[in-house]
């Protein structure tokens, strides 16, 4: 019998046949078990379900890897696909050992991560693997279950397939291995097939246009080893659930810079600059990790570290689009903040934001429910916030951005602040536009140039502050120190939402 468990051991080990291992080394995959080695500190320490249906010829741990490992010292639940076993696709087995993973890390409250690689279900299985009560759909239920009770992360490496894509959906970040990672309901040949459409896999589901167009993707890793490796940093911002509070880390100074936050943000309202560059000169050094950088990049999210506190950033980039607010932008930062919120990590806003874009093509695209979404959100969330004006806080952007009217801890302004329904230069045109249009060539200019000095004075920074719109107005050189200082204090926040189930979403 030892001899016997010793072989079944190893053959189960070894994953599929040669032939798939080396497929995958051509395209540049590991082996699953290559790939649990380089996640965990000391690769998968407890595995689960090793001999799942190995009576059956050709099916070693039917397809796929669960147990548990460390990350960072922490015990974390994982469930890997194996490609080399029937291209990772799923059995009964394979969803059994699915569902007993994620029922586990709910009963220790541990973060979980899906490494998908699957061409979906097999459907010769399908009537014990598909429609039951534990069936492929209560993956996805016990997804939702999960979510905000502890991280969930996928790592995708290859096809997640049809239904099977419902796993990164369901997942609070998705980091997609440019040119393997794909996933789609429907593949290129079915939409030949079905609707006669000819696209290739990249158009219809790739790892890029997910990250850059749909927003099904988060993280876009050029290689496995670095997808890995932002797995692990990503758990290193987050508590292991929604019962505890990130954890701090010794304080790292702010890296060093030749010009200081005075000198790069430009005293015109409307000229363009790097909002990175000011998150660099306020956040420790090297612990910016940004999520969603090819989506809708008008607006910044990302966690960091302020004095050694996790902090998640939602930041307007006036480099693109001036800063505004669009369809996806608004969802883009929508569901950051209520991942922050779940997991007890206070937000930051930096609004430089001209507003919501106007015009026929947004409105028929909803960017009223778009930017409600955003705006309930933010209005929501129940953990420490922080307002910063930057520059410019018009009209519905300043409610985005967490302004004064909805519970930010503070609202903060820099000398440069301006807030209004609109800037000056809109405001005089809409209100003067037929005096204006009465006035001679040669008056014109002045009167505009009185009327926006007029304006101007009527939102000075100061006059708001008088009436208690803003709490603070910080000289840009001593904003990390004020930041850091609030946000220790804000560690004890109590929440007291209202009584009920819950409300009901724009979405």
């Amino acid at each position: 019998m030892d001899e016997r468990l010793k072989r079944e051991r190893e053959a189960v080990l070894q994953g599929g046949d040669r032939r798939y291992h080396e497929k995958n080394q051509s395209i540049g995959k590991m082996f699953v078990r290559e790939r649990l080695r380089l996640l965990f500190d000391a690769g998968l320490e407890l595995e689960d379900g090793l001999f799942a249906n190995c009576t059956a010829d050709g099916l070693p741990a039917d397809g796929v890897v669960t147990g548990l490992g460390t990350i960072h010292g922490r015990t974390v639940a994982v469930m890997a696909n194996d490609s080399t076993v029937k291209a990772g696709s799923w059995g009964a087995r394979t969803v059994e050992k699915i569902l007993r993973i994620q029922e586990t890390a709910e009963r220790l409250q541990i973060p979980l991560l899906y490494l998908v690689d699957s061409a979906g279900a097999r459907i010769t299985d399908q009537v014990e693997m598909f429609p039951g009560r534990r069936g492929a759909g209560r993956i996805f239920h016990n997804q939702v279950r999960l979510s905000g009770q502890v991280p969930q992360i996928c790592l995708l490496f290859g096809p997640s397939a049809a239904g099977g894509a419902y796993i990164p959906a369901f997942c609070d970040v998705v980091i997609m291995v440019e040119k393997n990672a794909s996933m789609y309901l429907g593949s290129p040949r079915m939409a030949e097939m079905v609707i006669g459409e000819k696209v290739s896999l990249e158009e219809m589901g790739g790892a890029r246009m997910h990250c850059s167009v749909s927003g099904c993707g988060d993280i876009l890793a050029a290689s496995e080893e670095e997808a890995l490796e932002m797995a692990r940093s990503y758990l290193s911002y987050l508590p292991d659930s929604s019962q505890q509070a990130p954890r701090r880390q010794a304080p790292r100074s702010v890296a060093s810079h030749d010009k200081t936050l005075s000198d790069i943000i430009p005293a015109n309202q409307n000229a363009p600059f790097n909002m990175l560059d000011l998150i660099a000169r306020i956040v420790d050094e090297d612990s910016w990790f940004e999520i969603k950088k090819l989506f809708a990049p008008e607006i910044l999210t990302g966690f960091a570290r302020l004095d050694g506190h996790v902090v998640g950033i939602v930041a307007n980039q006036p480099r693109v689009k001036g800063g505004v607010l669009f369809v996806d932008s608004a969802d883009k930062a929508a569901r950051f903040i209520a991942l922050c919120d779940a997991f007890s990590i206070p937000l930051l806003f930096l609004a430089d934001v001209p507003g919501f874009m106007i015009g026929t093509k947004v409105e028929r695209a909803g960017i009223i429910r778009h930017g409600a979404k955003l705006i309930a959100a933010m209005s929501e969330a129940t953990v420490a916030k922080i307002s910063v004006i930057v520059r410019k806080a018009y009209g519905a952007g300043l409610y985005a951005m967490a302004g004064p009217a909805f519970e930010p801890d503070v609202c903060i302004a820099l000398p440069s602040a301006q807030i209004a329904v609109m800037g000056p230069e809109a405001a005089v045109n809409a209100v003067y536009s037929n005096k204006i249009e009465e006035l001679e060539e040669s008056e014109r200019r002045a009167f505009i140039e009185q009327k926006r000095a007029e304006y101007r004075a009527d939102i000075d920074l100061y006059k708001l502050a008088a009436e208690l719109v803003i709490d603070d107005i910080v000289q840009p050189e001593e904003l990390r120190g004020v930041l850091a200082t609030r946000l220790a204090a804000y560690q004890t926040k109590v929440a007291s939402p209202p009584r009920r189930k819950h409300a009901v979403y724009p979405v």
